[in-house]
């Protein structure tokens, strides 16, 4: 009777630490996640429309609307970018989306159209909530006093806050993090735009995303749009990391 309770217990404690361990292993999985398909989806629709790749764009809309994506939120996407990269890339993309979506409905293909934008609460000036939108992304204090290229040229600042800031980000379709996702994926592309790369490479880890997460947002700007612009990313990336920690 004594050697089967030392037995039970042995056996009790093997099983403790079992568990244990696979607990600590679906933390460091829930931790370590990489981007969904579906946000893997949005890097590749923004950078290749910011490209003008339309071929490989047409492949990439398929794949988002096949991982989840609803036409909404890919509507969304394509015209979030226009901000960052012009009216025309944004306009060839939602064509192509367009044609896109004609295809598979000949196909027999059924689409989920998905949420509209919601209502935007209009009260208070336009300027102070894109103001304070700035503010809760770059989790830092907008002044009061314009400074850069601000001051130079007030009214883009004007812009940037009531247009960028409170039109768009106010939008509810797509989450901070995918907004984010969105705008890196096209700074990443254009190139030459290395202290905004910078700003919104910091904004996509205040709003949630992980240092893992933008290397991946890397690698999948290497597949789709090309090595050169994927080491000028990944050089802004290991700087914005370098300067976190």
């Amino acid at each position: 009777m004594k050697k089967i309770n030392v037995d039970t217990i042995i056996a009790l404690f093997i099983a403790i630490f079992c568990f244990a361990c696979n607990v600590k292993a679906q933390n460091s999985v829930n931790t370590n996640q990489g981007l969904s398909q579906k946000e893997q989806s949005i890097v590749s629709i923004a950078a290749l429309t910011a490209k003008g790749d339309l071929p490989k764009l047409k492949t990439a809309l398929n794949t988002g609307l096949e991982t989840g994506l609803t036409v909404n939120e890919i509507k969304e996407v394509l015209v979030h970018l226009y901000a960052y990269c012009g009216f025309p890339r944004s306009i060839r993309g939602l064509q192509t989306l367009m044609n896109v979506l004609d295809e598979r409905k000949a196909k027999g293909i059924n689409e989920t159209t998905g949420n509209s934008a919601s209502r935007i609460d209009e009260k208070g000036s336009k300027y102070e909530r894109g103001k304070k939108i700035l503010g809760e992304l770059t989790k830092t204090p907008q002044p009061d006093t314009l400074t850069g290229y601000s001051a130079f040229a007030p009214v883009i600042d004007t812009f940037l806050k009531e247009h960028l800031f409170a039109d768009i980000f106010e939008r509810d379709i797509l989450t901070y993090s995918e907004r984010e996702l969105v705008t890196v994926s096209v700074l990443g592309t254009i190139g030459r735009v290395e202290p905004m790369l910078s700003s919104h490479l910091n904004i996509c880890l205040n709003v949630g995303l992980t240092p893992e997460q933008l290397q991946q947002f890397v690698d999948i700007i290497r597949s789709s749009i090309g090595k050169k612009e994927a080491k000028a990313t990944r050089s802004v990336l290991n700087e914005v990391l370098k300067n976190r920690k």
